[in-house]
């Protein structure tokens, strides 16, 4: 991600409930009230995926909060939203995603070069044992910092 970048949004729950196979970056077709509230700041990623219907992508459960200085009501939070991305890129991903099982979920929204990006995560979901064991190796690696830092005085 090269440029000016301004994180709005990550996707913390994702990396824990799933393991990413694959990243890619898409552009969001937004409103303008929708603009002013993730400069805001104002964006839900929580529950949240894309999904490729007639050969484009969207953005499914993202709840971008109202503006609340936006005309006649402003956006409806929770409406799908396009995404932009290479029509190659979207038929890949269509191929992969009816084949494997797997599935988008955005891991973070973000600002490049004054546009709306959004990074999607082509992801695999893990059970339970699975998430217990990431957590098990998390602990350990920061016990062994601990113990590192604690000699090395």
């Amino acid at each position: 991600m090269a440029g000016q970048v301004k994180v709005v949004a990550t996707n913390r729950r994702a990396r824990h409930d799933y393991s990413i196979v694959d990243t890619y970056e898409a552009g969001l077709v937004l409103l303008g009230s929708e603009v002013k509230s993730l400069r805001a700041g104002r964006m839900e990623l929580k529950d949240s995926y894309a999904v490729i219907d007639n050969g484009e992508a969207y953005l499914v459960g993202a709840h971008i909060a109202p503006y609340d200085f936006a005309r006649e009501g402003g956006h409806d939070p929770e409406r799908r939203r396009k995404l932009l991305m290479h029509k190659s890129e979207i038929s890949r991903l269509a191929g992969i995603l009816a084949e494997k099982g797997l599935t988008l979920v955005p891991l973070q929204v973000y600002f490049k070069d004054g546009k709306a990006k959004i990074e999607l995560g082509l992801a695999k979901g893990k059970r339970t044992y699975d998430k217990r064991e990431t957590l098990k190796r998390r602990e350990a690696e920061r016990e062994m910092d601990r113990l590192i830092k604690r000699h090395s005085r």
